[in-house]
């Protein structure tokens, strides 16, 4: 499920792309937002869905090798313990997994698509994940699991071919693998014998994460100017065009929602735009931005335009 980092993430990239466009249009800006959110989605639900492929590849080479003219004795016998992987079947059949797919329009039709999981359960083959499990003697629900789990850690999602279909889906895609990634592995451990498989949902609460996201870009764009304005004053001795646009974005972002968001503590909100500019900024912005907000909580509280509510917000 998305988490409030993540989110924070995606209203960042939102406002550094209408910053730096010519457009003055909010609420395209917005819909943009809102549509790259539901997309993340998307990928979890391929990622579920790409089990069944390799599965559905792997019996047609079965059913080929037993249409050879001469076929061999494994042709004739073959060891079927990956296409009878329960975990796959689970997720085959799932009626929740394929209602959603099919709503979100998420599919894996195509020859393109066909011939990349060709590919991908051709290098599986030659893992020794692979021959591990098909020479182990056991079979069981759990070994199943075990074993759907490492299989798409090592072989699905880090695969080029994925990666390289997620890049092109959307540049956005790839700072949303990882999340969706645990995702895939949480629905995998939660799965049950005999029961049908459960699919997450993007959300924990929707009403309440959107309106976090809504707010935290429509306050940041109407308070843009007094924002800009505080960080000029507390920043004197360097010049607004000198310091990084995403550190200025970034804690722009930090000031409106200390101001906005009455429930969220004052050292969460620190912390968590501290550790997004580590990722998405300069080495040294965490602790330029740490120094700056710093200030900045103590402008504000000193004319009152802080107020958190709540026993532990301070």
């Amino acid at each position: 499920m998305l988490n409030r980092r993540h989110l924070r993430i995606k209203v960042l990239q939102a406002l550094y792309a209408y910053f730096q466009s010519d457009e003055d249009s909010f609420k395209r800006v917005e819909t943009d937002l809102l549509v790259s959110i539901d997309r993340i989605y998307d990928i979890y639900l391929y990622f579920l869905l790409s089990f069944d492929e390799l599965r559905e590849i792997s019996e047609q080479k079965i059913v080929e090798g037993k249409n050879k003219i001469r076929p061999t004795q494994a042709d004739l016998d073959p060891n079927t313990k990956f296409v009878e992987n329960k975990v796959f079947r689970l997720l085959s059949d799932s009626r929740k997994l394929r209602l959603i797919s099919e709503q979100n329009k998420v599919n894996w039709v195509g020859v393109e698509y066909h011939e990349m999981f060709k590919k991908i359960m051709t290098q599986i083959r030659e893992s020794e994940l692979y021959f591990t499990y098909m020479n182990s003697e056991t079979r069981s629900f759990e070994e199943d699991k075990e074993f759907a789990i490492a299989l798409f850690k090592q072989e699905i999602a880090n695969s080029s071919l994925v990666y390289h279909f997620f890049e092109e889906k959307s540049i956005h895609w790839l700072d949303d693998i990882d999340l969706m990634c645990s995702m895939v592995v949480k629905t995998i451990k939660s799965l049950e014998e005999d029961q049908e498989a459960d699919i997450l949902p993007l959300f924990k609460d929707e009403e309440d994460e959107m309106y976090f996201v809504k707010t935290l870009l429509r306050k940041c764009i109407s308070m843009d100017n007094d924002n800009l304005n505080l960080i000029d004053e507390l920043t004197k001795n360097w010049e607004l065009d000198r310091i990084a646009k995403m550190d200025i974005i970034l804690m722009k972002m930090a000031i409106t929602e200390l101001q906005v968001f009455n429930n969220i503590p004052k050292k969460v909100t620190l912390n968590e735009y501290i550790e997004i500019s580590k990722f998405y900024s300069t080495p040294k912005s965490s602790s330029f931005i740490n120094g700056i907000l710093d200030k900045a909580i103590f402008e504000l509280e000193k004319n009152n335009k802080i107020v958190k509510i709540g026993r532990g917000l301070a």
